[in-house]
């Protein structure tokens, strides 16, 4: 893919420097050439001075051939305006901005605009951390409202089937490492003791899924 990065802090820079790395052609803007160091000696993409809502900028950035853009400067209003540039201008397919503000965010994905909100992010994260102690949280999809999270296998479910630890629409289990091996299970694979458990759970149903292994 063709990505433009506007902004190379630390967010800017950790993603160009990951994307390059998985083989992503990658152009990374920002108005202080200082920051560009921050990429790297490993560093194999462009880099860009001038100011990302720039049209003449974006275009030297190859805005027309570009598969998708992250806007992630400091500036909630900079990240939103390259955001409307590249959505309706040059019909960017996937236009990504981060906004710190969670109400300007949602009014820029009613538009279209895929936002990552670091503040809520943060505030969501920080909540199941504390709340979810008992169980793994490895992955928050989406808007937070589903969990992947990972157990061991209680006592209690050991000889028990994957149906009998699935609720429809809430709880479901998705993958089982056993003996170094991970597997995809039937409903009526039985667990094991020593089994590691992924489950995919909405963000309600965590109290519930709690019951189900014995941990409530």
């Amino acid at each position: 893919m063709n990505i433009i990065i506007v902004g190379c802090g630390k967010l800017g820079s950790g993603l160009a420097g990951n994307l390059t790395h998985k083989g992503h052609r990658v152009t990374i803007i920002d108005t202080d050439p200082e920051t560009f160091e921050m990429l790297g000696k490993d560093f194999t993409g462009d880099t860009v001075v001038g100011i990302g809502f720039d049209r003449e900028i974006l275009e030297n950035a190859r805005i027309q051939l570009a598969d998708a853009i992250v806007a992630c400067t400091k500036s909630d209003e900079t990240n939103a305006l390259i955001g409307r540039i590249s959505k309706n201008i040059y019909k960017v397919p996937r236009v990504i901005s981060r906004l710190y503000d969670p109400r300007k965010a949602e009014i820029y994905r009613t538009l279209g605009i895929q936002t990552i909100c670091t503040t809520t992010w943060g505030i969501e994260r920080v909540a199941q951390l504390l709340s979810y102690n008992q169980l793994d949280s490895i992955l928050s999809i989406g808007d937070n409202n589903v969990l992947l999270v990972r157990i061991d296998t209680p006592v209690l479910l050991a000889g028990k089937t994957v149906n009998e630890l699935t609720v429809s629409g809430e709880i479901h289990v998705v993958a089982i490492s056993r003996n170094n091996k991970t597997f995809l299970p039937m409903a009526g694979t039985k667990l094991q003791n020593g089994d590691v458990i992924y489950i995919a759970v909405q963000t309600a149903s965590v109290k519930r899924l709690e019951s189900l292994i014995g941990l409530a």
